[in-house]
């Protein structure tokens, strides 16, 4: 059973409440019922109830998998607006903008998760990035102990011409720009915990680089090996390689040639990119170029499951997206209180 069949089984055997905000666009009511029907999630669709509903009967889904939640009609709309003026405590919104900010499909789906009225939140397929990463952030906030929000994606590989067969963890390449070397530490300790909560692997992390094993010298090397020493001062058992070429990452007959010393010796199954442009092209060459299965952004070090979606995803993308989002909403629950467990389920 592959990496992404193994998530897909861990959330059908406890389904998590997960709710989503594009619900008139044909991929979200595939990828939506056919988690439903598989067993993986009760979804909730946010929006406007009539061209949901419209979709849903052009795609030939059964109305009756899905829930739908019109935010100008439903009952929630006072307590969610409340929990939103919540956020900004000291802001001198008036209650028309916030009704106004509340009524928005993208915040009202990430307030119901706030609220505890769903468990976790998926959007990006119409959606950009900046704007599902803003509204998460703002509405359901970073976690106490994480002082960066970043992103993963999670790799498939299972073409024979790929030389990695199975899942990786590539990060990151949604959110920061052109982290520090502090920053990029805190990434790659976040992606190494998703290594084995997602992948069930101990992480082999190569801190990809222009060098390998300090062959080259340069500011953005050193960045590398910088944040690669923070990590180890901090979970010194990890096994990663402080500045790596790629090839070195993940052929193991380079990486005998070109670093001897490797700690992962070319079995990397997370890979660290430098910065944003790095983190995204990287990706989509595997995806578009190399026929790997992309599914993400999944967002690092929110306080409850939020994840992002590339707008050319699919519906399979979609599809396990939302169980990758239903097992993170399980484990969040196993952290709650059993009173917010009862409110979350309900």
């Amino acid at each position: 059973m592959n990496v992404l069949d193994q998530i897909v089984a861990r959330a059908a055997r406890r389904p998590a409440h997960v709710v989503m905000c594009e619900g008139d666009d044909a991929r979200v009511v595939q990828a939506a019922a056919k988690a439903v029907q598989d067993g993986i999630a009760r979804i909730t669709l946010v929006g406007d109830a009539a061209a949901i509903t419209d979709r849903i009967a052009g795609e030939g889904v059964d109305r009756q998998l899905l829930d739908i939640v019109d935010p100008a009609t439903s009952p929630l709309l006072p307590e969610l607006m409340r929990s939103l003026q919540e956020t900004r405590p000291r802001a001198r919104a008036t209650p028309e903008k916030i009704r106004a900010d509340a009524l928005q499909p993208l915040h009202f789906a990430n307030l119901m998760v706030r609220t505890g009225h769903a468990c976790g939140s998926v959007a990006g397929a119409v959606h950009t990035s900046p704007d599902v990463i803003r509204s998460a952030i703002r509405i359901i906030g970073r976690a106490p102990d994480q002082p960066v929000l970043s992103s993963l994606f999670l790799m498939h590989f299972d073409r024979p011409h790929h030389p990695v067969q199975g899942g990786m963890i590539f990060a990151d390449c949604a959110v920061n720009i052109d982290p520090t070397d502090t920053q990029l530490a805190d990434i790659t300790l976040n992606a190494a915990h998703n290594a084995r909560f997602l992948l069930g692997e101990e992480p082999r992390i190569a801190m990809l680089s222009f060098s390998t094993a300090g062959s080259a010298r340069h500011a953005r090397t050193e960045k590398m090996r910088r944040a690669a020493r923070l990590v180890k001062q901090r979970e010194p058992g990890l096994l990663i390689d402080e500045d790596m070429q790629l090839d070195a990452a993940v052929v193991p007959s380079v990486a005998a040639r070109k670093a001897p010393g490797s700690q992962i010796r070319g079995r990397a199954n997370v890979l660290i990119f430098p910065d944003l442009d790095a983190g995204n092209i990287g990706y989509k060459l595997a995806e578009r170029f190399g026929g790997a299965v992309a599914i993400g952004p999944l967002l690092q070090g929110l306080r409850h499951p939020a994840n992002d979606l590339s707008r050319g995803c699919s519906s399979r993308d979609i599809y396990y997206a939302i169980a990758v989002t239903s097992v993170q909403a399980g484990a969040d629950v196993d952290a709650v209180s059993p009173d917010q467990q009862k409110h979350n389920e309900m």
